[in-house]
């Protein structure tokens, strides 16, 4: 049996999770999650944009929503996805496991820190110094494909169901459109699936 692949992406500083941070009834935020030098973010009027999987892979329309998804990738960063072929009731299963895991006792979630020289895990990514601004946000970050390149510490000690729908056997959003993709994204190689599950408690 070959030995498990070891890849790095990169390293983050151990930092105080935002939940703990909470629970000590802070009476102002600390600096640290503070941007005074960032301007108030302007809320606009247009809607988000919407990609439409079923028109990106049939060829009468391909050209026209690789515009749209041009488009949101440059001007947004993100866009909605529809017509993708997972169900409503597998995208609030998943959701419903997600918080599940954020709501666990402390001491659960401990099990999951991240490691030093290690970003995978509980925790925030690409913390590099004491100084750096940070988001109000815990992460979980977790490679899940390929298969030889999950951490073999992180996945078994993941809670049911939830460890199960990021495991081997576990059905994912993926799985329901596996036989979709059409020729445009059979032309793209698979390559390392990762998920970031965030958490953004109240302040």
């Amino acid at each position: 049996m070959e030995p498990a692949k070891s890849v790095s992406l990169g390293s983050s500083l151990l930092v105080p999770s935002v939940q703990d941070l909470i629970k000590t009834q802070l009476g102002v935020v600390p600096s640290r999650y503070l941007r005074p030098d960032q301007d108030q973010p302007i809320v606009f009027d247009a809607d988000v944009p919407i990609v439409d999987l079923e028109k990106l892979i049939d060829e009468a329309t391909m050209d026209s929503e690789l515009a749209v998804l041009h488009s949101a990738c440059k001007d947004w960063g993100f866009f909605q996805l529809v017509n993708h072929g997972v169900s409503p009731a597998l995208l609030e299963n998943m959701k419903t496991q997600v918080q599940e895991f954020f709501n666990l006792p402390m001491e659960e979630k401990q099990k999951f820190w991240q490691s030093p020289g290690d970003v995978e895990g509980f925790g925030h990514l690409f913390v590099v110094s004491e100084e750096q601004k940070l988001d109000w946000a815990d992460l979980f970050f977790l490679v899940t494909q390929p298969p030889d390149l999950r951490k073999p510490h992180l996945l078994p000690k993941l809670p049911l169901p939830f460890s199960q729908s990021t495991g081997p056997n576990g059905q994912s959003p993926k799985d329901e459109t596996r036989g979709n993709e059409g020729h445009l994204l059979r032309e793209h190689k698979a390559g390392n699936e990762d998920q970031l599950l965030p958490s953004v408690p109240g302040a």
